[in-house]
């Protein structure tokens, strides 16, 4: 039996980041790990800090969706401060740190789906929802939650075993919590200092998105349209090409893949 037990001085002993994951408050269950992390924030925690639950009875996901998230899995919601300009792309680094961590910890290969998801075999494995408190020209905080499909068995779960999978489905044995919590700290960090330099994320989002030409529908305040995705514009926003040539922006969405793949959308 893998399964470790977590606690805030396991994950921050000996991690080599400069700031995110460097305060850990960690609990065995909260309602909302972005419920937390959000009161921290108002009082002005330190950037970086990250709060972590081994069990969430009340998480959410985009569009005020529950997200389904037991013990064995991973729920995190990290505190960043970050200039008004690079608000933007904070869920496009937090896919790609997913991504890359889940890869560095377990060699799996991830895609990413508009706008926050990342897939495994198209497949859910990971969603992120972004918070934030901001101004004209200013960011009072913004909250990365993210929550990772680790250790549970979708077999157990047969609402949702169509849509999304786990790590440990996937790769046919448990995987360490602890190793791919350190990994994305790792990679948060990167591409967030990074960000701060003027590197910014859009492309390698972009190359890694299986949204673009594909056939798909997207549904907007009610309403769903359907076409090619054509792109994604500077701004992250969907780029679709609909039936009768008309191209339409998209900044928020639920988006369905029609060709050959399942619907992603985990509540």
């Amino acid at each position: 039996m893998l399964e470790e037990a977590l606690n805030a001085s396991v994950i921050t002993g000996g991690l080599t980041t400069r700031f995110i994951g460097q305060k850990v408050l960690y609990y065995p269950s909260v309602t909302s790990t972005n419920d937390i992390a959000r009161r921290r924030a108002v009082r002005k925690a330190p950037e970086g800090t990250a709060v972590i639950a081994d069990k969430q009875t009340t998480g959410r996901g985009r569009l005020k969706r529950q997200w389904v998230s037991p013990q064995g899995n991973i729920a995190v919601t990290v505190i960043l401060y970050p200039a008004r300009k690079n608000l933007q792309y904070l869920t496009m680094q937090a896919a790609l740190a997913v991504q890359h961590s889940i890869e560095k910890t377990t060699a799996l290969k991830c895609q990413l789906k508009w706008p926050n998801d990342v897939l495994i075999d198209n497949k859910k494995v990971c969603g992120i929802l972004l918070e934030s408190q901001a101004e004209i020209d200013s960011v009072n905080y913004a909250i990365i939650g993210i929550g990772i499909n680790v250790n549970m068995k979708l077999a157990d779960y047969p609402e949702i075993a169509p849509i999304a999978t786990s790590l440990a489905d996937e790769s046919g044995k448990e995987v360490s919590r602890l190793a791919l919590i350190r990994n994305l700290f790792i990679e948060m960090e990167k591409l967030y200092l990074d960000l701060q330099a003027g590197e910014f994320p859009l492309k390698e989002w972009r190359d890694n998105l299986i949204t673009i030409g594909k056939k798909i529908h997207v549904r907007s305040d009610n309403e769903v349209f359907e076409g090619i995705c054509e792109s994604v514009a500077d701004d992250g926003s969907l780029l679709l090409r609909c039936d009768d040539g008309a191209l339409m922006k998209f900044m928020a969405g639920d988006v369905t893949l029609r060709k050959r793949t399942v619907d992603s959308s985990q509540p």
